[in-house]
């Protein structure tokens, strides 16, 4: 499977840019980038499996999210800039819901399959799960509340405040986690962990991660140009295009990785690559973007849609209940994966 990717990749990152420069018909240009997006993912996960052997799965896991919100990052400042919130707003939706019910779902669901039962850290999805109730429903909802009847200005300026307090947060959460209270509340299976040998050296590994990343952000900026043709042709709105496939080819890396690391039996990665990206999403990235919006004409205040905030405080609540107990098996992401489906079958039809 890794030599069918490798070739994937070789060939498909010349064809996106020969493609691109010889402007070939969008849909064909489509299926090549989200391909090759497929298969840079392979790539990265790799990178972040050595990665997680030698730094330890909190360490392996943050890097993932990292490289691959990255690539989340840069399309979301370019439509910014073109002015488009409200598609900003939707993937930062679908990259929540992606996360929590799609990337946990598949991975609780196919490692399940392979391991009637599979445990990961209970202290790391108790620490979140605090972390995502005050992300997603205070952080979120607030906003949402209060400005119902805020002038536009009014709504900016607490936008901004909560998007400062969420960075300070999420910087604080990565200095107890990483530096505090590292390998305070580890467990047995992450020790054990430490004597597998990486299949790439840390050096290795991190090049491979940035370079990957590079391919993909510039493969994933010109997928977003194709979105519109696409969208014609199947019937697509501009709602589900934002939530439901810029949200998944936005984050492409981290859910093959995820899934890759559940099927190895790798939980505490598995779980950390797709609460973690969430986290950062939610904590950094979309505070990022209300910020980096104050340099556009349009601004980008922090107030979703009620189908959008209902949509993931539900995902949240979930995956709270399902994985709070640090315990998991392929029913429970059958579960997660029911809920993904029925919010997208949802935002089709709006």
């Amino acid at each position: 499977m890794n030599k069918v990717f490798t070739w994937m990749a070789w060939i498909g990152v010349p064809l996106s840019v020969i493609g691109s420069v010889f402007h070939w018909s969008a849909l064909l240009m489509f299926v090549i980038y989200c391909l090759t997006i497929i298969a840079l993912a392979s790539y990265m996960g790799c990178a972040t499996e050595s990665l997680a052997i030698v730094a330890g799965p909190r360490v392996g896991g943050l890097l993932n999210a990292t490289f691959g919100n990255a690539v989340e990052l840069i399309i979301s400042i370019f439509a910014l800039k073109a002015g488009l919130v409200e598609v900003v707003l939707a993937s930062l939706t679908g990259s929540v819901l992606g996360n929590l019910l799609l990337v946990a779902g598949l991975s609780f669901f196919v490692g399940g399959l392979k391991y009637k039962r599979q445990e990961f850290n209970v202290y790391d999805a108790r620490h979140n799960a605090g972390l995502l109730t005050f992300a997603i429903l205070v952080a979120f909802v607030i906003p949402e509340v209060f400005t119902m009847d805020m002038s536009d200005q009014d709504k900016l300026a607490l936008s901004v405040g909560i998007s400062i307090i969420m960075i300070i947060l999420y910087l604080a959460a990565l200095y107890f986690r990483l530096v505090t209270h590292r390998g305070v509340y580890q467990q047995k299976s992450e020790i054990i962990e430490k004597h597998e040998k990486p299949e790439w050296t840390k050096g290795k590994s991190i090049l491979i991660l940035a370079l990957a990343t590079i391919a993909v952000a510039y493969i994933s900026e010109r997928l977003v140009h194709t979105f519109e043709t696409v969208a014609e042709s199947f019937g697509w709105s501009e709602l589900f295009i934002g939530i439901i496939i810029v949200a998944i080819v936005g984050n492409a890396a981290e859910h093959a990785s995820a899934v890759i690391m559940a099927y190895k039996n790798k939980m505490n990665v598995a779980v950390e690559i797709a609460v973690g990206s969430t986290l950062q999403i939610a904590m950094f990235v979309a505070p990022v973007l209300v910020l980096v919006s104050l340099l556009f004409p349009e601004k980008m205040p922090l107030v979703f849609s009620l189908p959008e905030l209902i949509a993931m405080v539900v995902s949240v609540l979930l995956t709270i209940v399902l994985s709070n107990d640090g315990d998991t098996n392929w029913f429970e992401g059958a579960t997660l994966l029911a809920a993904y489906t029925i919010m997208g079958i949802g935002f089709y039809l709006l």
